[in-house]
């Protein structure tokens, strides 16, 4: 069954009210009628089984007939950050990085992006990311909408609080055959945890970066033994989040 993510004010009890694009893909892409059935989720993440009552010119008209149990989340939160990359690179890590459970995107804007932000078309690119972000949220059953925001500087980025543990991605620890770190954090993650990884933009962080970082407290670990592309390292530590915490245990 399609699934479509809801808003607080779109549930009164068991009758959910879907408005807009998801109103759009369900009379006219998908061309349901009143009974064909649906999976709708909450804000708070619990998905039920709606029957199609009504539809109108601009708004379906469910009632939810059945609320699953469904443990679809990693145990703990992940969060990504990411170097403006070129191209639509990001847009691939919003979409990759959804299927494989990230709760967050955080893109910042580092030494080595090539690609610069106009101020004013942020608020459009990350419109288009966080829609990318429901579409594979939808397709890949998560409970939860991953929510990306706008770029921040390494300086708000270094701030950030809130997390229990905070890595970056650095190449040089892979160089130098680093292998433990990451695989000892993961292996003492308890649920309930928030996790924030740092990846730096085609070229990396630069040392001032990273040193800045870790004077912030974020540790530094290496992915491997091969250098992964910006687009690829988020997908890579995403993967080790789910091995390590819910395929080993």
């Amino acid at each position: 069954m399609q699934r479509y993510f809801l808003r607080k004010c779109d549930v009164e009890g068991n009758t959910v009210t879907i408005s807009g694009d998801d109103f759009h893909h369900i009379t006219r892409v998908m061309r349901m009628e009143s009974g064909s059935k649906i999976i709708t989720v909450t804000e708070d993440g619990q998905a039920g089984v709606c029957e199609i009552t009504d539809i109108s010119s601009d708004s379906v008209i469910g009632n939810v007939i059945e609320w699953k149990h469904e443990e679809k989340e990693l145990p703990v939160s992940v969060t990504i950050a990411s170097g403006l990359p070129k191209g639509d690179k990001l847009e691939y890590i919003v979409q990759k990085g959804t299927e494989l459970g990230a709760a967050e995107f955080i893109p910042f804007i580092a030494a080595r992006s090539v690609v610069k932000w106009d101020q004013k078309k942020a608020g459009k690119k990350t419109e288009r990311l966080q829609k990318i972000a429901k579409e594979a949220a939808e397709q890949s059953h998560r409970t939860i909408l991953p929510n990306v925001q706008e770029p921040v500087s390494l300086t708000e980025l270094a701030n950030l609080s809130g997390f229990h543990v905070k890595l970056i991605a650095f190449e040089e620890e892979a160089k130098r055959g680093e292998t433990s770190i990451l695989a000892s954090l993961l292996g003492k993650a308890v649920p309930g945890q928030r996790i924030l990884f740092v990846f730096g933009p085609e070229g990396g962080l630069s040392e001032a970066e990273i040193e800045k970082l870790s004077a912030a407290g974020f540790i530094s670990c290496g992915l491997g033994p091969r250098i992964l592309r910006t687009e690829t390292a988020p997908l890579y530590a995403l993967a080790a989040v789910s091995y390590h915490l819910e395929l080993l245990r």
